[in-house]
């Protein structure tokens, strides 16, 4: 049965709770895996074609409008103040996506506050226009791993900021490392790009990105043109981005490294995030050769680096990237926390701690937990105990004020009584016990997070090609035991890390719920013999199912 059948035998008129995500999934995949072998072909003709046949495919269309009503901005509408959030609403929108007749309507232009202090310019689509990028990512994807470079890790599958360090430490730890640094940054890449290059070169509908590139943004109810650039806010603006500078390592190369002499007397290579980058050299001059060559392969697609974020630096001075400081001292390569992050982080328990002056404590300490342990996981691959310590210290302090402001007229002997409690040997422990069993709930402890290596992605891996399948299984399987904890790792490993309902991998990024197979009304027990861990929609699925089962026999 070919992929075109097996589409039509998920049904177009399916209802949203019927659809069969394990056969989807199936679909969908063999079409990205046979994309994928007809690029490394050089079949160009063939993959368009094989394109062509995802974005038609009803399971093209249903994992696409799934993907855009699960991720974090399912509750942020477009110009038309849709959002897509009940069954019904989801099934009218995989029916709807159609190429003919299609046209974007302008994005919704809001704004985020940056670092520096200035403001970054989102374009929200809208649901349709969302589903649309997300259906025609599908199709890309394979196609953007398969000619991506190697050492490119933002907005990539499989691929992360530690991934970008490792590879970073492998570059410059060594006593024969290089010791010269050009760190660099795009001015504005996302909002400059060359339309007519994108339109020339991204291997996608070209009538359809047009569209899209085309299609202007509202601001204070006046609609505004879009003549470059592609809108950060839209799902496949990051992988246009992505493949526009892709070429870059091929670039240097080129000019440094034809053979292995000239690498080792170069010793150029780029680690790139997203279109953040440095490049790593042997001498102060030939990272300036290298920004020659980096500012003539951007002109080209209308791009500059930024003046005020691009130097060159010795790795005795250190450099910070991606939240990070790398830097050698007397000739040992560490990678510690950055103090500007340290600082945000730190400012961002106090404010939190502030606003929260009137909540329980019970709300503080979800509020704190879900900060300090999204901080410490991020660094937790890093030299970072330093940094837990002082921001473990810098947290007392604003839990200790916000627990004096809250009882100004107690006794300290009181309010520590109140508020804090002896667990061990740590005598201010913040949380308070319930029950007669002594639990209840505690603030986690920057300092119980365990520093672990990360192993870096191999740079040739491909998450779309079947061969490195096993290698990425792996991968997700050691990240979930390290993140993961209780019951929740408990049945992830029962079930060996798949959903039971679609047969997909539970990665730490999905939304999941624990579901009782026995309901507790009809006397299930929250064993793990009962128990079941499943992606959040299949979940709702499920339940949905099961709702209609008992209406119908309920009306026998």
């Amino acid at each position: 049965m070919d992929e075109q059948s097996s589409a039509a035998t998920i049904g177009h008129n399916v209802a949203w709770h019927d659809i069969d995500w394990a056969k989807a999934n199936r679909v969908v995949r063999r079409l990205q895996v046979r994309i994928v072998k007809a690029v490394q072909k050089g079949q160009w003709r063939k993959a368009r074609r094989l394109q062509r046949l995802l974005v038609r495919s009803f399971s093209g269309r249903a994992l696409a409008v799934r993907r855009i009503t699960e991720n974090q901005g399912k509750k942020t509408p477009g110009v038309d103040k849709e959002l897509w959030t009940t069954p019904e609403s989801k099934t009218k929108g995989v029916l709807s996506l159609r190429r003919k007749g299609y046209k974007p309507l302008p994005l919704r232009r809001v704004y985020i506050p940056k670092a520096n202090g200035k403001k970054r310019p989102l374009g929200i689509p809208t649901m349709k226009d969302r589903a649309m990028q997300a259906l025609y990512l599908l199709a890309l994807e394979p196609i953007a791993e398969t000619t991506a470079d190697p050492n490119s890790y933002g907005f990539r599958k499989n691929r992360a900021t530690r991934d970008a360090a490792g590879q970073l430490f492998n570059l410059l730890a060594r006593k024969p490392s290089p010791r010269w640094v050009l760190e660099a940054d795009i001015a504005g890449c996302f909002d400059n790009i060359n339309h007519d290059w994108l339109l020339a070169n991204i291997p996608i509908d070209k009538d359809i990105l047009r569209k899209w590139l085309k299609c202007g943004f509202m601001e204070k109810q006046s609609l505004f043109p879009t003549n470059q650039g592609t809108p950060q806010g839209g799902i496949i603006s990051p992988t246009l981005a992505n493949m526009t500078l892709d070429g870059m390592e091929k670039a240097l190369k080129e000019r440094f490294s034809r053979n292995h002499s000239e690498q080792c007397k170069y010793q150029v290579n780029l680690v790139r995030y997203a279109d953040d980058f440095v490049i790593v050299g042997k001498t102060e001059e030939v990272l300036k050769e290298a920004k020659r060559v980096i500012t003539e392969f951007l002109s080209e697609r209308g791009l500059t680096l930024s003046p005020e974020k691009t130097r060159i630096t010795h790795i005795d001075q250190g450099f910070d990237f991606l939240g990070w400081n790398f830097r050698k001292y007397k000739g040992k390569l560490l990678i510690k926390p950055a103090k500007k992050n340290v600082r945000k982080h730190i400012q961002t328990i106090w404010e939190t701690t502030k606003k929260m002056a009137a909540a329980t404590q019970k709300d503080l300490i979800g509020k704190l937990n879900s900060i300090i342990k999204g901080w410490t996981n991020y660094h937790a691959t890093q030299v970072s105990s330093k940094a837990f310590n002082m921001a473990e210290h810098a947290t007392w302090a604003a839990l200790w004020k916000w627990a004096r402001q809250r009882h100004p007229h107690r006794s300290q002997v009181w309010v520590k009584n109140q508020y804090f409690h002896s667990e061990g040997l740590r005598n201010w422990v913040f949380g308070a016990k319930t029950g007669k069993d002594g639990n209840g709930w505690n603030l986690i402890n920057h300092m119980d997070t365990k520093i672990r290596r990360h192993p870096k992605v191999k740079a040739e891996a491909n998450p779309f090609d079947p061969k490195w399948e096993l290698y990425f299984e792996e991968r997700e399987k050691d990240l979930a035991k390290r993140t993961f904890y209780g019951k929740v790792k408990a049945l992830w490993k029962v079930q060996d890390g798949l959903c039971p309902k679609c047969e997909q991998p539970i990665r730490v990024e999905d939304e999941f719920a624990i579901h009782h197979v026995i309901r507790r009304v009809n006397g299930g027990k929250d064993t793990l013999e009962n128990l079941q861990l499943l992606h959040l929609n299949c979940h709702r699925q499920h339940h949905a199912n099961e709702g209609h089962k008992r209406e119908q026999s309920d009306s026998h």
